[in-house]
């Protein structure tokens, strides 16, 4: 009787052992399971934001070029972006999702327009609305100026966007004008801002403060809004002019590098966002598939 006894001890001590092992093993499997869900959050962590950068919008094609393309091309992009299921977004939405914890939609997309042409508002603004899409329209403050101050007929190929114009745009809901420096785009003395050869570093902050600061506050008397974000002239930047669009509280910066961008809920994800270049030379569906190789 004694060794029966023995004998289921022994038996339920060894079922009790092997259960064990299984519980570890589960245990050990669902850790490890647990560790490399992990790691894939870290990986995917962030939104992806491709931004595209337009300048001019014209229909001569003697005119069109890198930095120019069709009212056509506009439009195919539109109804590319559309049948991708992509979603326009501006830069009110990328900060509403970092500071305010608003999210964004799926697949967003920023489309931009440099230096506030007045092609801008008589081909790309009709096209926005017909397809309810939404743009950043950053312009040279100077220039927007000079044409609202003019009696001057506006011409599509050279002429820039008036207040009035730029004020419409924005009140639509389909514009958001951001910060393109008011006349520091240009390459005499200096490439957009960066610093001047043989200038002192106090000149140089206080000639970069002077002029953005002056862009800022005339936009905001003709507009009534404070741009967040600084469309660096050219994409030319450098440390200090971060740090100092840092203390001008622009919670955005934007440059021509060619990348996708994340967008994490720390606020440097904001800054130096990379933008394509939007050619005449290439197809909507060539675009497309050039941001989709950097992803």
């Amino acid at each position: 009787m004694y060794k029966i006894i023995s004998l289921k001890r022994i038996m339920l001590c060894i079922a009790g052992m092997a259960a064990a092992v299984i519980c570890c093993n589960l245990i050990f499997s669902a850790m490890s399971r647990n560790a490399v869900q992990t790691a894939n959050n870290a990986r995917n962590d962030g939104i992806e934001l491709p931004i595209l950068m337009y300048h001019g919008i014209l229909k001569d094609t003697k005119l069109q070029g890198d930095y120019v393309i069709s009212p056509y091309q506009f439009e195919q992009d539109l109804k590319m972006l559309r049948e991708k299921g992509c979603h326009t977004v501006t830069v009110s939405n990328l900060t509403d999702y970092v500071y305010s914890d608003k999210p964004l939609p799926e697949n967003p997309v920023m489309l931009t327009f440099d230096d506030g042409y007045y092609n801008n508002y008589l081909y790309a603004y009709p096209l926005l609305k017909k397809y309810e899409c939404s743009a950043v329209i950053s312009p040279i403050a100077y220039y927007s100026e000079l044409y609202s101050n003019s009696d001057e007929k506006q011409g599509a190929s050279y002429a820039h966007c008036t207040w009035q114009q730029l004020a419409e745009m924005q009140e639509s809901g389909l514009v958001e004008v951001q910060n393109h420096s008011y006349n520091m785009h240009s390459l005499s003395g200096r490439k957009g801002i960066q610093q001047k050869q043989g200038e002192g570093s106090d000149e140089y902050k206080l000639a970069v403060k002077d002029d953005i600061l002056k862009s800022q506050d005339m936009l905001h008397e003709k507009l009534g809004t404070y741009p967040q974000a600084f469309v660096y002239p050219f994409g030319a930047y450098n440390s200090v002019a971060e740090e100092l669009m840092k203390e001008l509280s622009f919670r955005c910066t934007m440059i021509c590098e060619e990348k996708v961008n994340i967008i994490t809920k720390n606020p440097d994800s904001l800054r130096k966002l990379g933008r394509f270049l939007r050619s005449s030379r290439l197809s909507a569906e060539e675009i497309y598939t050039k941001i989709n190789s950097l992803r």
